[in-house]
């Protein structure tokens, strides 16, 4: 099995040049905030990535979770693991410090997190889902429900998770049935919740349930629903677990991947009804739980950086040790000399660096969100679809790559490809499907926008490709022709919607996925270019002071030749996209429902 080792040069280039993380943190007054503190930080977590959780992947993927006795048992080591993590500090990062928190910026925590899901998606699903219920805790909940749970959230003593689908209510959440009746100071909740992530365990004394659920009175749709902490164990009047809640996991999925992350169906209220505290005001849960599901949501597309970059890391030591013919002079050949494998490579290394760059300026822009930057609110609403659905949509293609290159011992689960490839595919589903998250970009985020967060993005992008042109390096003059044309098909894309789009909006729909994987791929391209440019750039500066290098010349020159790569391999994919779109996919239901 490959050893996984964090990205820690690439990771601190991008929070460097791209983010500019000292500059940031010198803007918002974040005085112990500096570049260099977020080496340190990179370096540590790295360590319990490769050390503690990524040694117990493979263990959970063939010993996952199990119910037992009407609790659910995780997997051998995880709950020792689980400890460490809490005890060096690492659950607390990013919460607010007036709970415990270290109050560190968003786009760290990403840092992170990105390693955690690399080392063990499974495994790190669970703190997830926590940091998720502290954002809506935080955002929402009253100062005597702030008080009771996110001390205990935030260290980390605690887990939290989100109830949202049921059985006859999957994506569709008005057609929720979950109920809620007041009584006294709280609420008896009645109904079951489907798919719901790490719903039970024993790795810590309580786990923290958000729910949704309607109150007699409710209106009807998603207008009516509310959102209820419920926790596992009811607490004592000093806030300590006491008795066990009528809250339960009645069974749990056996699923293609993640086999180590339980699954749970859970059932509310079979005896006497779950105790639950309203969070917020009544009839306004959906949009409370919209600031989980939100974290959540950039939170899975960096799950899609994640796994490919472990199935790279995967690939490229299996195309080192594995050799396949010899030289004329009878010397094997390692088959990461073969053009067909090399072409796989740099395009998950390529893939992996573009979607690392899109998830810290997207977690950046949170971070100035959070500081009232009204422009960043916008950019953050607009990226979050591309992110979910873009990136995840990419670590299908980028896993299987692992697998095809492995040949056929990639399909054989011994070498541990496989498992990337199934541990992936939830991603594209959970959260939102992609699908949902191309209407939300193409509707609310673009058409409803009038597009001036799309406009605002190309005139960004168009700023690039100026300061590209002025440069005599042969590999930029090679990348800025290629992402000028992408631009100007985004425009004309831009373009069509607003007036074609705006008219019809089943034909928005139609081209909704292929509009949302153009700007992945856009996005990446930029990025990619800026990423370029910055390497040029730091090389000249390396010839004229070699005392004052940050990053090596290896690495500088390797990121030009992927940031190339990328113009020459995934831009294409714009014009694919956007000629789809300009299309308007009439024919998407030319066939009617008999004839499919």
């Amino acid at each position: 099995m490959s050893v996984y080792i964090a990205p820690q040069q690439d990771t601190i280039f991008v929070l460097d040049q791209l983010v500019e993380l000292d500059k940031l943190a010198a803007q918002y007054a974040l005085d112990d905030v500096s570049l260099e503190l977020a080496e340190v930080i990179v370096q540590e977590a790295g360590k319990l990535a490769t050390d503690v959780l990524s040694p117990l992947n493979t263990a959970g993927d063939k010993h996952g979770t199990a119910l037992v006795d009407k609790q659910v048992q995780q997997s051998p080591g995880y709950k020792e693991a689980y400890q460490q993590y809490v005890d060096n500090g690492w659950a607390t990062l990013t919460g607010p410090t007036e709970f415990g928190g270290q109050g560190l910026p968003n786009v760290l925590g990403t840092a992170i997190n990105e390693l955690w899901h690399s080392a063990n998606m499974a495994f790190a699903l669970c703190p997830m889902l926590s940091q998720g219920a502290v954002e809506a805790l935080t955002a929402h909940g009253s100062p005597e429900l702030q008080e009771l749970y996110l001390h205990k959230l935030i260290s980390g003593e605690w887990t939290g998770t989100m109830n949202l689908t049921e059985p006859n209510a999957g994506s569709d959440l008005a057609a929720i049935a979950c109920k809620a009746k007041p009584e006294g100071d709280h609420y008896r909740i009645r109904g079951q919740k489907i798919y719901i992530t790490w719903g039970d365990h024993q790795m810590t004394s309580n786990i923290v349930h958000l729910v949704l659920a309607r109150l007699p009175d409710a209106p009807a749709g998603v207008k009516g629903i509310s959102l209820f902490v419920v926790p596992k164990y009811l607490l004592s009047d000093e806030g300590e677990p006491t008795e066990l809640n009528d809250a339960r996991c009645i069974s749990l999925e056996h699923k293609l991947g993640i086999h180590a992350s339980p699954t749970c169906t859970m059932s509310f209220g079979d005896n006497d009804g779950a105790i639950g505290y309203l969070i917020g005001e009544p009839n306004k849960g959906l949009s409370y739980m919209f600031t989980m599901m939100n974290h959540a949501r950039q939170s899975v597309g960096l799950q899609g950086l994640s796994i490919s970059e472990r199935a790279y890391q995967q690939a490229r030591q299996f195309a080192k040790d594995r050799t396949q013919g010899t030289t004329k002079d009878g010397q094997k050949i390692a088959i990461i000399d073969y053009p067909d494998v090399r072409r796989m490579l740099m395009a998950m290394k390529s893939g992996c660096e573009a979607m690392r760059a899109l998830s810290l300026c997207a977690a950046a822009d949170i971070d100035k969100h959070h500081h009232g930057d009204l422009d960043a609110k916008a950019r953050v609403e607009f990226y979050t679809p591309i992110v979910k659905g873009w990136m995840t949509e990419l670590s299908q293609e980028l896993t299987s790559l692992n697998i095809q290159i492995h040949g056929g011992m990639g399909f054989v689960e011994e070498t541990g490809a496989a498992q990337h490839f199934r541990d992936a595919r939830i991603l594209t589903i959970y959260e939102g499907t992609t699908g949902i998250q191309a209407l939300d970009l193409v509707g609310r985020k673009t058409l409803n926008d009038d597009a001036n967060a799309l406009k605002q993005l190309l005139n960004e992008v168009s700023n690039t490709v100026s300061q590209l042109s002025t440069s005599t390096d042969t590999t930029l003059n090679q990348i800025t022709p290629r992402l000028n044309r992408a631009l100007q098909k985004a425009t004309a894309v831009k373009d069509w919607l607003l007036a074609q789009g705006k008219a019809d909006r089943q034909m928005a729909a139609n081209v909704s996925v292929d509009y949302l994987m153009m700007m992945g791929y856009l996005c990446g391209g930029w990025l990619m270019a800026k990423s370029a440019l910055r390497a040029v750039e730091l090389s000249g500066q390396n010839n004229l002071n070699n005392e004052a290098n940050t990053y090596s010349e290896d690495f500088l020159t390797a990121k030009q030749g992927t940031s190339h790569f990328y113009a020459e391999y995934y831009l294409p994919r714009v014009h694919q996209h956007a000629d789809t779109v300009l299309s308007g996919l009439s024919s998407t239901f030319s066939l009617d429902t008999d004839q499919l």
